[in-house]
């Protein structure tokens, strides 16, 4: 086995390894809320392992043998499956990281704003592309999130899952730029652009963004979930 094949490893292992580093930090310590971002990061991971698993038997994307080890479950490469712990641990790492450098989010009236402008575009493009798997599942799902947050859920991160984003945005087009193809000879994981929009931004199809904001948006979403409902429990604790 050459040095190639451990490239998507590889790739893994660097997105992790800062944020799993400065997880200690005595003012964040991230790592001391595992059983927050443990479910927080399985649950989703679980429903995408599922999509990733047709998708790829579907032929709607797949995985160039010369940079996986070749071991797989369901499938799906071993670089896979931890790819889904990977980068959602970097993104909420982050995103927790960020309310101690950047006071600034948001307002909730922008919030809003953001999240209407962004959904009607998501049904819109998803409606015309109804005969393209990967842009109408990832658009309407993703449009159904953020539906769900504005009339269900009504919570105030989400002004700063928004901005969390952006910065994570620089990190995603470099792991994402090298998984497409950037700066190697092949791509990492290839598309079938018959299920996509054919739009590229550098090498990376425009749905991996999107795809991208769902899963973090749910990585994001359960960690809020359990550590309020943690405080409240602590609470009502005291109150007693």
């Amino acid at each position: 086995m050459s040095g190639e094949h451990y490239t998507y490893l590889i790739i893994n292992l660097a997105s992790i390894s800062i944020p799993l580093a400065a997880s200690f930090e005595h003012r964040i310590r991230f790592f001391s809320q595992w059983k927050y971002w443990l479910v927080a990061i399985a649950v989703p991971g679980i429903l995408f392992i599922i999509w990733d698993a047709f998708f790829t038997q579907w032929g709607i994307w797949g995985f160039n043998d010369r940079y996986i080890t070749g071991l797989s479950l369901l499938g799906l490469p071993m670089e896979e499956w931890l790819f889904f712990f990977c980068i959602p641990y970097a993104c909420l790492f982050t995103y927790e990281a960020l309310k101690y450098l950047i006071s600034y989010e948001p307002t909730p009236q922008n919030t809003s704003r953001i999240t209407y402008v962004l959904g009607a575009i998501l049904l819109v493009v998803a409606v015309l592309n109804y005969d393209k798997a990967y842009t109408a599942t990832t658009f309407l799902l993703l449009f159904m999130a953020l539906l769900a947050h504005e009339i269900i859920i009504t919570k105030s991160y989400l002004g700063r899952f928004y901005l969390t984003y952006l910065f994570i945005l620089v990190p995603f087009f470099i792991v994402n730029g090298i998984l497409t193809g950037s700066f190697i000879e092949e791509e990492v994981v290839w598309y079938n652009d018959l299920e996509n929009l054919g739009i590229r931004m550098f090498t990376i199809p425009v749905e991996d963004t999107f795809y991208g904001m769902l899963l973090i948006l749910l990585n994001v979403t359960i960690f809020e979930y359990l550590k309020n409902s943690n405080k409240y429990q602590q609470a009502d604790i005291v109150d007693h």
